[in-house]
C-alpha cells in the first residue's frame, strides 16, 4: 500500500569519505522501497549520535544490508508499506530503530522496530529516543538487572545515553549518581532528576560515589568510556555490582588489576546494539512499549534537546557533538518539516 506523494529521488547526507564533519555531504538519492514486512517512513527528524561519528570516521561500518548513510533512529510518517505489515497504517506516525539511513528524507524500517509516537510528544522529540531509550533499557535494566532502591553511576550524564539513564533510573525507583565535565552540566544533570551530580574535573568519581553511598558504591555503573575508567568502575562497584559498558570513548582498558572482580564478585557486561537482528530489536521494543511508553505518554520523562540543525547542516550537527558541550540530544530534520526547527 502506498501513498500517492512519494517522489522518485530524496535529499540525504551521505559520508564522501572517511575524515572529519566537513565529510558530510547533501546528495540525491533514490527513494528506498519497503519489502514485506517493512515500512516506509517520510522522515521528519533523526537523532545525531556517537555511532554516527564513528562510522564517519571509518571505523564503524553499516552491518552488512543496512543502508550506507548514517543515521540510527528517526520519527515520521508512514507513506508506503510492503506485505504483510499488519500494525501500522498509512498517515501513522512513528519513530523507529533503524540499522542505517536515518539521515534521509524516507527511511525503510521493519514495523516490529517502529513504535507509535507518544501521546503529548512532537515528532522532534520522538526521534530523539529510540537509539537511547532501546540502548539503556537493554543495558542498564536487561543486562545490568537495576532495580529500584539500588544505586546506579552514570558516567557522561549529560549525553543522550547519559539523559535517558537518569530518567529512566529515576523513574524506576533508582538512587542517580553521575558524572558531568562542568558545574553547567551539573546543575542540568540534577534538574533531570539525579541524586548526585560529579564533576570529574574536579572530583575522583571513586571517592565521591563512596562517600555518597557510605562506602557501599554504586550497584550498576553505566560506562561509555573505558581506558582508565574501567579499573576505576571496579573500585567504585558495589559488592556484586554490575558495571555495564556502552561504549570505549577512551579505547581499551588499561592497568586493570582484576582482583576487585574476584574479591567483589563484580559483572561487566555489555552489547552493541546496531547489529543486532530484527527480532530482537523487535523484542526490546515491545519492552520499551510496555514498561516506558505510558511514562512518556503520561509526561512523567521527556527527551531532552540541546538543539535541532536542519538536515543540510549535518556537518555542524556533528562538530557539535565532537565539541562535547551538548546537554541532552542532537537532532537532524528534513526539508518538509522545516517547522520543527523553532519547536
Amino acid at each position: 500500500m502506498t501513498s500517492n506523494t512519494i517522489p522518485a529521488s530524496m535529499q540525504a547526507i551521505a559520508i564522501r569519505q572517511p575524515g572529519g564533519p566537513e565529510e558530510l555531504v547533501a546528495v540525491e538519492r533514490p527513494v528506498p522501497a519497503p519489502a514485506a514486512g517493512y515500512l516506509l517512513i517520510k522522515v521528519a527528524a533523526a537523532g545525531v549520535n556517537r555511532p554516527d561519528v564513528l562510522q564517519r570516521k571509518g571505523s564503524y561500518p553499516p552491518p552488512a544490508g543496512a543502508s550506507d548513510l548514517p543515521g540510527l533512529e528517526i520519527a515520521g510518517e508512514v507513506v508506503a508499506m510492503g506485505a504483510g505489515v499488519g500494525r501500522y497504517a498509512i498517515g501513522d506516525n512513528v519513530c523507529a530503530l533503524i540499522a542505517g539511513g536515518g539521515y534521509a528524507e524516507y527511511c525503510v524500517v521493519h514495523e516490529t522496530n517502529a513504535l507509535p509516537v507518544p501521546r503529548g510528544l512532537s515528532l522532534l522529540e520522538a526521534a530523539a529516543l529510540p537509539e537511547t531509550f532501546f540502548t539503556v533499557w537493554t543495558n542498564v535494566f536487561q543486562r545490568g538487572k537495576l532495580t529500584a532502591g539500588e544505586i546506579v553511576l552514570v558516567h557522561g550524564g549529560t549525553s543522550g545515553i547519559g539523559t535517558a539513564s537518569i530518567m529512566l533510573a529515576k523513574a524506576f525507583g533508582a538512587t542517580v549518581l553521575t558524572t558531568v565535565g562542568s558545574d553547567e552540566k551539573c546543575a542540568a544533570a540534577l534538574k533531570l532528576g539525579a541524586d548526585a551530580a560529579i564533576n570529574y574535573r574536579e572530583q575522583d568519581f571513586v571517592e565521591e560515589t563512596k562517600r555518597l553511598t557510605d562506602g557501599h558504591g554504586a550497584d550498576v555503573i553505566v560506562d561509555l568510556i573505558a581506558g582508565e575508567y574501567v579499573a576505576r568502575n571496579y573500585a567504585a562497584a558495589a559488592v556484586d555490582g554490575r558495571i555495564v559498558q556502552i561504549g570505549v570513548q577512551n579505547g581499551p582498558a588499561k592497568e586493570l588489576n582484576l582482583m576487585n572482580m574476584l574479591a567483589k564478585r563484580l559483572t561487566h557486561t555489555g552489547s552493541t546494539l546496531r547489529p543486532r537482528p530484527v527480532e530482537d530489536k523487535a523484542a526490546i521494543a515491545a519492552d520499551l512499549e510496555q514498561h516506558v511508553w505510558p511514562l512518556l505518554a503520561g509526561g512523567k520523562i521527556r527527551p531532552l534537546i540541546e538543539r535541532a540543525f536542519p538536515l543540510a547542516q549535518a556537518a555542524d550537527a556533528h562538530a557539535l557533538m565532537e565539541g562535547s558541550t551538548h546537554i541532552g540530544k542532537i537532532m537532524l530534520v528534513t526539508r518538509a518539516y522545516a517547522h520543527l526547527l523553532g519547536a
